[in-house]
């Protein structure tokens, strides 16, 4: 549910701890100002300077995902994860349409990257799933 998605040719993720650590059994406590959103702006700022100018990337769009850490490494990995899972083929296989012809499914998102995560802890989690 904490997640920005902006479409573009290329993709960038996004992992910003928007909100703090929540309490024990809820990942997520309140808005990080500072640290969260102002880094999250950042990147939202880069992505429509790049995108403004046509000099920059030709005929290309940079999009985006960003997801909330929630400064929880658990949590961050799974959020990783979604990064993996979107290029996975649906589980089950593709499936089949009542008339039997094959579904059509949305070409797989490109991403190119990750920025972020902004704690140690995080980083190392993040970095052994998407190394893969």
């Amino acid at each position: 549910p904490h997640a920005i998605r902006l479409e573009g040719d290329l993709t960038l993720g996004g992992l910003f701890p928007v909100h703090s650590r929540g309490p024990a059994g809820i990942p997520c406590g309140p808005v990080k100002k500072e640290k969260g959103i102002h880094r999250l702006e950042a990147m939202l700022y880069a992505l429509d300077q790049v995108n403004g100018d046509p000099k920059v990337l030709p005929n290309l769009t940079l999009g985006a995902r960003i997801l909330d850490t929630c400064s929880r490494d658990t949590y961050a990995l799974e959020q990783a994860l979604s990064f993996v899972r979107s290029l996975l083929p649906p589980e089950g296989g593709e499936g089949r349409c009542l008339d039997g012809s094959q579904p059509q499914r949305a070409p797989p998102e490109r991403l190119v990257g990750v920025i972020g995560a902004s704690a140690s802890s995080v980083s190392i989690m993040v970095a052994n799933v998407l190394r893969l």
